[in-house]
């Protein structure tokens, strides 16, 4: 049976920093000088975009074919972001956390204000000290329908391929995190912990002081959809729970709808719909070229044979690994993936037996799709038992010597970051980039 390819995205934040490795907060005259050299090469300018703090930006993607399409125009922006810093005495820091102590400047724009004082100004600056990585997957064109979540005019096959798609990505959520734990020091300190799961999802749960913590509707892992109708119940249940937030806050409800929100804009978790027509998932660490290609590479290949071999997805009580059978693709029952599996993968990763059978399972069910990145994937597989993050790389060589990293030590790092990151770029071969996929030398 032909499968209709689906397209997929991707979005990264970047911290700006100046030569030395201190924050800078020079975005709005960086963007403009990708913007002016975008224009020059016949880019798309709108795909350098400003966040909501001035040391951050983000640099996308449009919609793309395949692994490789997408892993082209990634590179092929992020060259030209690299080349404008330059320029300008600047560089780009691609890990997921700012090593040591920083407070950032927040945009003066009235959505960050509500949100501000919706979840607090101390506890939202969190998430201008630690950067993301985004993935969309396509779902069919008109079944999100940003007003009542999934459209009433979809048939039941897009429908369903929607659910598939939604269940497969949070059933993703603790590998991911797993897999691209990006910079150990968050705020000068090793804390141990993925710092960029920690800080922005947060959990009352485990104690995790973030973004979240209090508001896990609107910012943590929401479960499983088991019918399309649980999905819509869903969306609705968390705008809600978004709308009273904000009038406990002293906020009136219509200037959230005002600056721009709306019921799918007021989700911030780490599986999302997005009105762009994408499940979008938001759970990666930012990190370098070599680590996103393969989270690339890992869920186009799912999501593909999902597709292709038209699988149901849905977890199992006490399942706690991806289990094929006939059909039907078994996944972890969300108390394990939102609880012990969350917390092992933020604490041990792969190292847990545990976590590393369920990432395994993730990959061998990922690497029989015939798609791009296959045979990395199953070499991925094969290596696991000593598979090291860059979180892990960094702390063997900046192993700190008191509570707090030294400033000097910090921004060595920082600059040692950013020198790797330009090297990646430099020598990833663009008209086949996937090729960097090598688990010996790329991570």
């Amino acid at each position: 049976m032909d499968v209709v390819k689906r397209r997929i995205g991707l979005e990264q934040e970047f911290f700006l920093v100046d030569e030395v490795g201190h924050l800078s907060d020079r975005a709005d005259e960086f963007l403009q000088g990708c913007h002016l050299m975008a224009q020059a090469q016949g880019l798309n300018p709108s795909y350098f975009v400003p966040e909501f703090v001035k040391s951050m930006v983000e640099i996308n993607t449009p919609p793309a074919y395949s692994a490789t399409e997408l892993a082209r125009v990634y590179l092929k922006n992020l060259k030209l972001a690299l080349a404008v810093a330059r320029q300008m005495g600047l560089r780009l820091y691609p890990l997921s956390s700012y090593p040591l102590h920083i407070m950032p400047v927040m945009r003066d724009r009235p959505n960050y204000h509500i949100q501000a004082r919706t979840v607090g100004y101390e506890r939202f600056l969190h998430a201008g000290k630690c950067t993301g990585t985004h993935l969309h997957l396509e779902v069919p064109p008109g079944v999100i329908d940003p007003r009542v979540a999934v459209s009433y005019n979809s048939t039941s096959t897009e429908r369903e391929e929607l659910l598939n798609i939604y269940n497969l990505a949070t059933a993703c959520d603790s590998a991911l995190i797993s897999l691209t734990r990006a910079c150990p020091f968050y705020e000068g300190q090793a804390i141990g912990l993925a710092a960029h799961t920690i800080r922005y999802r947060g959990s009352e749960t485990f104690g995790w002081e973030g973004v979240y913590t209090n508001l896990q509707p609107v910012g943590g892992l929401m479960p499983y959809a088991e019918s399309v109708e649980g999905l819509v119940e869903q969306q609705f249940a968390r705008y809600y729970a978004w709308l009273q937030a904000i009038e406990k806050a002293g906020i009136e409800p219509h200037l959230f709808l005002e600056a721009g929100g709306s019921l799918l804009k007021s989700a911030w978790n780490p599986v999302r719909l997005n009105k762009l027509g994408t499940v979008e998932i938001r759970c990666i660490d930012s990190n370098y070229p070599s680590v996103i290609l393969a989270v690339i590479t890992l869920l186009e290949n799912a999501a593909n044979r999902v597709r292709r071999e038209n699988l149901t997805v849905r977890p199992a009580k006490e399942m706690q690994i991806f289990k094929l059978v006939g059909n039907h693709l078994y996944v972890p029952d969300f108390e394990y993936l939102n609880g012990e599996l969350l917390y092992t993968s933020a604490t041990e990763g792969v190292k847990n037996p545990k976590v590393k059978a369920y990432v395994d399972s993730i990959l061998q069910f990922a690497m029989k799709d015939t798609g791009e990145g296959a045979n990395f994937l199953a070499k991925l597989s094969q290596d696991l038992d000593r598979y090291q993050t860059i979180e892990a790389g960094i702390l063997q060589e900046f192993i700190p010597t008191t509570a707090q990293l030294p400033l000097d030590a910090g921004l060595r790092l920082v600059r040692e970051c950013c020198d790797k990151l330009e090297a990646q770029v430099s020598w990833i071969d663009i008209e086949n980039p996937l090729a960097a996929l090598d688990i010996d030398e790329r991570f």
